[in-house]
């Protein structure tokens, strides 16, 4: 999948996705972090609108970035359900040892089959 993911614009998509998760997730944890931090500080100062501020700054941006991460996840597992749908294929392998008559493969199915190198033999 991760090869073959689909149309063009499917790939840059899950790249452009994953560049923003790993530039974003740091950025939103320094940011927050530093946000709890200075409302700590306004609050020994006795500032509480703005260390109030600061804590409402920090649960709009963690509910922001939550949000983003969920709707991104679930876009890229629908892509990736709807192309497993349609790119599987199953070969059931029968053992060699059962004994059928040749006449009976045949109806069966059982005849030597050529295989294409996108399936999977299970």
């Amino acid at each position: 999948w991760l090869r073959n993911p689909g149309p063009q614009h499917e790939k840059r998509t899950l790249f452009g996705d994953m560049v923003c998760f790993l530039f974003i997730t740091p950025l939103a944890t320094i940011s927050g972090w530093l946000c709890l931090r200075g409302a700590v500080d306004h609050l020994h100062f006795s500032s509480r609108l703005e260390a109030v501020g600061l804590i409402a700054l920090t649960v709009a941006l963690f509910t922001i970035y939550l949000f983003w991460t969920l709707v991104s996840f679930r876009y890229h597992c629908r892509l990736y359900n709807e192309w497993r749908r349609t790119n599987q294929r199953v070969i059931l392998l029968i053992p060699k040892s059962v004994n059928v008559p040749s006449n009976q493969q045949s109806l069966l199915g059982l005849h030597s089959v050529k295989r294409n190198s996108k399936e999977t033999i299970v």
